[in-house]
């Protein structure tokens, strides 16, 4: 794969589109801005599945993932874009939680600019 700076403009959009499906608490639009083979890291994993390496591996357990956070946090569920930052095959979106919390999600993505890796991190409230 050829390395391509993707421009502000669209890292914004994906991370527009990816925010506000989250909003909508749409699951399969959350899950069509990831790859089959996605490759995920974040401390949720280690938390909500005792899971050390905090990884995991493909859309479906992707979805999984995504579908315990929706039904937890259900209707609560509030993101709001601060930032985002673009970057060679990829993107940076910072954003707030309904809970205050800080959070900043790196994604790789592939050629269609579906993420095939992806680091989450935290910052507590």
């Amino acid at each position: 794969m050829a390395s391509v700076i993707l421009s502000i403009a669209d890292a914004r959009r994906l991370a527009e589109d990816w925010i506000a499906a989250w909003n909508a608490r749409d699951l399969e639009r959350i899950l069509s801005h990831y790859a089959e083979d996605v490759v995920f890291f974040s401390p949720s994993v280690v938390t909500r599945y005792g899971e050390p390496t905090g990884m995991l591996r493909g859309k479906h357990a992707l979805r999984e993932h995504f579908r315990r956070g929706l039904e937890t946090f259900g209707a609560n569920v509030q993101f709001t874009i601060m930032d985002v930052l673009s970057g060679v095959n990829g993107y940076t979106v910072y954003y707030s939680r309904e809970s205050g919390a800080a959070v900043v999600d790196t994604v790789v993505v592939d050629m269609l600019g579906k993420g095939v890796q992806v680091h989450a991190h935290y910052r507590a409230t």
